[in-house]
């Protein structure tokens, strides 16, 4: 029996996630009261049950009865039933947005602004949050992004990685990635653009990442970049960090930063402790200006 607690900010993708789990066989329950969610795991669990896979949503339409679920979930650990915590969460500007797309209130904010409501919920649901089992950010997710990730949890049975890292090559004539945690500048490096038969390559090309690794000052700034990273990424995990943006920058975004992204997406692949994205923003944007 897998029984899970869809829960996480309002506007950071709930409903979505359990459509997805609805999808691949789990029976799913929206907004069921508080004061049912015990007999409804003990109907569940039961021996004569069907059901084998369950997901539960509970957020903050519980009202005042929200406080009484911390109480429900040691009720259900006593009773020998387990559960699993999904939490889903966003950036504050993100949920901002998302509720002016759609033109909706905030279930807190009483007509009054989005942000105070979204500070209430994250104190309300605070709780809710230490005990996840899994904390999804979905501010830079796509909607098959988020699909694959429960895919990897609840179907596939893969362990979960909280934090998530985005290697981020960028060019700063179009601007530092507004998502940045980390920004590197290595402008500094050799630049191939002005070699003639690599200015029309990308750091995707081997001609391109032989000539950028080929001074001793790449390999020295990969190595202190590498030294450093593994150092401060532990100390996010404790934190509770689930999103890291590391951006690589150099001026358009096609040679140096890609060539320095992907060796740095390199060296910290294969870990346990974090799952790895790396993306090129600005790898085609100066051939398009030219078209």
């Amino acid at each position: 029996m897998r029984f899970v607690i869809v829960t996480g900010m309002s506007g950071a993708g709930k409903s979505t996630a359990l459509k997805m789990l609805e999808d691949v066989g789990y029976y799913c329950v929206d907004n069921l009261p508080i004061s049912l969610i015990s007999k409804f795991a003990e109907l569940t669990y039961a021996p004569s049950s069907e059901i084998t896979k369950v997901a539960l949503g509970v957020d903050i339409r519980s009202g005042q009865a929200l406080g009484e679920l911390e109480q429900v979930l040691e009720g259900m650990v006593v009773a020998g039933f387990t559960y699993e915590v999904l939490f889903l969460d966003a950036e504050d500007e993100v949920l901002v947005k998302r509720y002016k797309e759609t033109r909706r209130s905030h279930p807190l904010s009483g007509g009054g602004r989005v942000d105070k409501g979204i500070q209430e919920e994250r104190r309300k649901l605070e709780f809710l949050k230490k005990q996840a089992d899994y904390i999804i950010d979905t501010s830079q997710l796509l909607t098959r992004e988020l699909k694959a990730e429960l895919d990897k949890i609840f179907v596939q049975n893969q362990e979960f990685k909280n934090l998530v890292i985005t290697i981020l090559s960028f060019g700063f004539k179009y601007g530092i990635p507004s998502d940045s945690d980390l920004v590197f500048d290595v402008r500094f490096l050799p630049n191939p653009y002005y070699i003639d038969e690599l200015k029309p390559k990308t750091g995707n090309d081997k001609e391109v990442q032989e000539y950028v690794m080929g001074f001793d000052v790449s390999h020295e700034f990969l190595n202190k970049l590498v030294e450093m990273l593994k150092f401060l990424i532990p100390n996010y995990i404790i934190e509770g960090k689930n999103q890291l943006v590391i951006s690589i920058g150099c001026t358009g975004g096609k040679h140096r930063s890609v060539t320095l992204a992907n060796k740095l997406y390199e060296a910290l692949g294969n870990s346990v402790e974090y799952g790895l994205k790396i993306e090129h923003r600005d790898i085609e944007k100066d051939a398009v200006r030219k078209a």
